[in-house]
């Protein structure tokens, strides 16, 4: 009884820690969505208020709506977003099993080979993939950046995958093989339902950077057709003048499908996280 209460109070800890961070988290973004419904000068003389009859105003919606593609950035976006995550977590969870399941002479330098990008940011090999994009035909499409973002992904997705699939049960998969099971089946029907919170978890850890990322969508797709919300929201940014409604409007706009895909994730990213906190 005592040890069952002590993990409850533990489980009880770590989601109150988690609901923390997360309210310290969306100030910033409540912050942006609240400004976005002002006025200029509202924004600059009480940034911290919330719209009022006097203060509310909605010029940053119709100027985005009517500026730019900014439909068509959207689908860029998601387009992009989704296909990574989809190959992000389908290779890394892969790679992943082959680590942890079958054992082979230089399977730990394997293993920290592909956990390199952890350390080595990919950004400073932007001038060879630029160069490679170039030589392959593959600037200005949305190919590219989902080749980019899924390298990008796959070390995390490797690290922390191979860690959970590692915990799977080998009588589990034995008696699949036994049965007649083959490798895929063992890992598409077995283990993957079982490390779906650890999925989770690295699925809402890559698809922000991805979303919010400036970089290589300004390098390898700055075309009107293939650029990104967060590419696109630039055009308001001036050298001498800025035009915050906009860019404000813009910004809450493109929080809305992050949103979205966190709370599809959210129960089995908070499973993931506090699995490992009760035993």
């Amino acid at each position: 009884m005592t040890a069952a209460r002590a993990s409850l109070g533990r489980t009880a800890a770590a989601h109150a820690i988690l609901i923390a961070y997360t309210l310290i988290a969306l100030f910033p973004v409540l912050l942006i969505v609240i400004n976005s419904f002002k006025s200029r000068n509202a924004i600059f003389r009480e940034p911290l208020m919330p719209p009022t009859a006097e203060t509310f105003d909605l010029v940053g919606y119709t100027t985005v709506w009517g500026q730019g593609n900014f439909i068509g950035y959207f689908g860029n976006s998601l387009t992009v977003t989704v296909a990574s995550l989809f190959f992000v977590l389908l290779f890394g969870a892969m790679a992943a099993f082959a680590l942890s399941e079958y054992r082979f002479r230089g399977n730990t330098m394997m293993g920290l080979y592909l956990a390199l990008g952890i350390m080595i940011p990919i950004r400073l090999g932007t001038v060879a993939i630029l160069q490679l994009m170039v030589a392959s035909g593959l600037v200005n499409t949305l190919t590219a950046l989902i080749l980019v973002y899924t390298a990008q992904g796959l070390p995390l997705s490797i690290f922390i995958l191979s860690e959970f699939m590692k915990q799977v049960s080998d009588d589990l998969k034995n008696a699949g093989r036994i049965d007649g099971l083959s490798e895929y089946r063992i890992f598409f029907r077995l283990v993957l339902p079982l490390v779906r919170p650890a999925m989770a978890t690295v699925a809402v850890f890559t698809m922000i950077p991805i979303w919010n990322d400036l970089w290589f969508p300004l390098i390898l797709a700055p075309s009107e057709q293939t650029k990104t919300v967060t590419l696109g929201a630039q055009i308001f940014i001036g050298q001498f003048v800025t035009n915050w409604n906009a860019v404000l409007a813009a910004l809450s706009l493109a929080i809305v499908p992050v949103l979205v895909l966190y709370l599809i994730f959210s129960r089995q990213l908070i499973r993931g996280i506090t699995s490992g906190a009760v035993k």
